[in-house]
């Protein structure tokens, strides 16, 4: 079968994983005040961090509209036996429910995946339904695998601020101030599809992601190693480069990917943010 595997723009891949892996994205939506944009199309998080910066405010975020997958599918549908797409958890957008509406008109030919994830959550998901895609697994067969490795892929981000969570809605003022006065640095973990607050750390932000590659990896044996991917909004490349090392001295993966985020992501993390991400056996 000629079968796409397509995801919402918060599986936050960079333009070489998506092109390598003949991946489709459908752009949420990141408002500048009241005007309109597409995430990775027509704004960056380098812009939105600059509106908040000028402005003391947030960009906001709107999900996939049904419309837009409407259109989407119809397309895609005309050009492939089957498409198989994965949404940032229902628990955080609508953009599950929209896709599900949207789909119901080519039924036998799209499957939805609520990845229960968010950015390289997703991606790494996306990735292996491409590799079981490439293998010539059936439509079926890579929607089944993919409903099952949900729960084995671990995504956890070190916030550098509190402050995008806190305007946001998604951190209280006390938790904000608290962290703050006292440098802390929250890991933010997704469980059950949700994101909740972990570990807190505190030092500088190149101590707090060695101490949280080391939470997550010293140890495990129980860690698939041939690919990590590490979702970021890190200012300072050499930052990047040390993650790199940490991965590679602690787990030796085959491949590690720096995967920038995207512009809907960030409006929630703000800069200097880091995930980690990987998949149990």
């Amino acid at each position: 079968m000629n079968i796409l595997i397509s995801a919402d723009s918060t599986c936050d891949l960079n333009s070489t994983l998506l092109q390598e892996n003949h991946i489709a994205v459908t752009p949420l939506y990141v408002y500048f005040g009241q005007e309109e944009r597409r995430d990775g199309i027509d704004c960056s998080p380098e812009e939105i961090f600059a509106y908040t910066r000028q402005t003391g405010k947030l960009c906001t975020t709107a999900a996939v509209s049904i419309g837009d997958y409407e259109s989407f599918f119809a397309e895609m549908c005309g050009r492939y036996d089957a498409v198989i797409h994965f949404t940032i958890s229902s628990e955080m957008s609508s953009c599950y429910q929209n896709a599900c509406a949207a789909a119901e008109a080519y039924a036998g030919k799209v499957r939805v995946v609520d990845s229960r994830s968010v950015s390289a959550g997703i991606g790494l998901q996306v990735l292996r339904a491409a590799e079981d895609r490439d293998a010539g697994l059936s439509a079926d067969e890579i929607y089944t695998r993919a409903m099952e490795r949900r729960s084995r892929v671990c995504i956890t981000f070190v916030l550098d601020t509190l402050e995008y969570m806190h305007k946001g809605g998604r951190c209280s003022t006390v938790a904000a101030l608290g962290a703050n006065l006292l440098r802390l640095r929250p890991c933010i973990e997704t469980v059950d599809g949700r994101m909740q607050v972990g570990k807190k750390y505190r030092g500088t932000l190149q101590k707090v992601i060695k101490d949280l590659i080391h939470d997550h990896l010293q140890g495990r044996s129980d860690i698939r190693a041939d690919v990590s991917l590490i979702p970021n909004s890190l200012t300072d490349p050499a930052t990047v480069e040390m993650v790199v090392s940490e991965l590679s001295a602690m787990q030796g993966f085959g491949r590690i990917e720096n995967c920038p985020l995207g512009a809907t992501v960030v409006c929630h993390c703000g800069p200097d943010t880091l995930g980690i991400v990987f998949e149990y056996t």
